[in-house]
């Protein structure tokens, strides 16, 4: 076999399966509620090249991406451990799953949900 052939073709990875990757990841993180449609909304009129979605923007700069995360959490979480969770784990979701280097990961905290608390 011939090591020297390259393969043909490259692989691109849509921005929309980065959002996913963010979206899921962050939705799983306990203490999460749910995510924010705020990002979605305002987002929708930024530059191109931007992705949003339902809690996330996704923006690729030199090969690197840089995510913002959207949510609102339940009331009996610490928001700075929440977010910090929510960090780590979608920098490793997108590293991990596209190979991508990850610039930033920053966390909007929109809201506190206590209806779980009323619940209860």
């Amino acid at each position: 076999m011939d090591h020297n052939v390259r393969p043909p073709g490259k692989t691109t990875i849509s921005p929309d399966v980065l959002t996913t990757i963010a979206r899921l990841t962050a939705s799983s993180v306990e203490g999460v509620s749910h995510m924010s449609t705020t990002a979605a909304d305002v987002n929708q009129f930024l530059k191109r090249g931007l992705t949003a979605a339902e809690g996330v923007r996704i923006d690729v700069i030199d090969d690197a991406v840089y995510a913002d995360i959207y949510v609102v959490i339940k009331c009996d979480y610490n928001a700075r451990e929440v977010s910090r969770q929510i960090q780590a784990l979608v920098a490793r979701s997108i590293s991990e799953m596209v190979g991508m280097e990850v610039g930033k990961v920053n966390v909007h905290i929109e809201d506190i949900d206590y209806s779980s608390k009323a619940e209860s």
